[in-house]
């Protein structure tokens, strides 16, 4: 049996389902600002659940997401709130690991809006040092191309602590990244900058057993954790650099997301957890389904 590390699930769609906010382009991170502790309670939620991590939400933190609404001027400050939720939680808890989560530059799914790597890593960079202080890991999420995932590794490592590199993979060949190079592409990525882990998420969870298969021969702890939505990747990508439509599903229940969990620990996954639309209850119950079956969660 597997000493498993419980990722919490996802944050965005959870804020956006509670506030009953229209998210619009700033996404969750309007919600921290119109609704202050609402992160904290999310998190400490997932703690109860039974997650060992609490992943915060700082994804969507970035200036090309700030400079167009005018609210540049509070990127070190939004971070610090978002940090110090996760604190919040952790210490009502009593336990977890704070992982600080980096999103993607120019938008989810859009490998095509990757920057040149000079330009993603001194993002990158400037968002770690941030972060840096609060967190136990650097958890960077849903790089869709090879160089947005070298940009961010390389930039991940001003903060000096672990880092963790999470891909998102296309939704029907979960071998290949949404920017159809192929996941094993990332062994020369990983060799360039210390890696401590190498994941999978936010693609469907059909797809994460054709990822894992890649990322386990890259001699790293590896894992998952997909999404709810429906297939993305069959989509149009609009003009105006905007993301596609997507929509959540139906049909992943809390019982059916467990069952995909425990395929990827059966591969040889200690890291798994959830992503959008993969909520407290999901969680719960894979916690459960775990130690149901001998695996212990640190």
């Amino acid at each position: 049996m597997a000493e498993i590390t419980l990722l919490d699930g996802g944050m965005g769609q959870e804020l956006i389902a509670r506030s009953g906010d229209n998210p619009g382009a700033l996404w969750a991170t309007r919600v921290m600002i119109d609704h202050p502790g609402l992160v904290r309670e999310i998190h400490q939620d997932y703690f109860a659940a039974g997650a060992s991590v609490a992943t915060t939400n700082t994804y969507n933190i970035l200036h090309d997401r700030l400079e167009p609404v005018g609210l540049d001027a509070l990127y070190h400050a939004l971070h610090l709130r978002a940090l110090a939720e996760a604190h919040e939680a952790r210490a009502h808890a009593g336990r977890g690991l704070i992982a600080g989560s980096m999103g993607p530059l120019g938008e989810s799914y859009r490998p095509d809006l990757t920057p040149p790597v000079a330009v993603s890593t001194a993002l990158y960079a400037e968002k770690a040092r941030i972060m840096a202080p609060h967190v136990d890991v650097i958890l960077i999420e849903t790089m869709s191309s090879l160089d947005l995932a070298r940009g961010a590794l390389a930039g991940a490592q001003a903060a000096g602590v672990p880092v963790w590199l999470s891909v998102s993979v296309d939704d029907r060949d979960g071998s290949r990244l949404r920017s159809g190079e192929p996941v094993a592409g990332l062994r020369e990525v990983i060799a360039e900058h210390p890696t401590a882990a190498v994941l999978a998420n936010c693609s469907l969870p059909e797809a994460m057993l054709a990822a894992l298969r890649e990322l386990s021969t890259l001699g790293l702890p590896f894992g998952a954790y997909a999404n709810g939505f429906s297939e993305i990747s069959g989509l149009p990508l609009p003009d105006g650099g905007a993301a596609p439509d997507y929509t959540h599903r139906h049909d992943l229940t809390p019982e059916r997301y467990t069952a995909f969990a425990l395929q990827w620990v059966d591969l040889g996954a200690t890291i798994v957890g959830g992503c959008c639309e993969v909520g407290p209850t999901h969680i719960r119950h894979l916690a459960a389904a775990l130690r149901a079956d001998g695996h212990t969660i640190r």
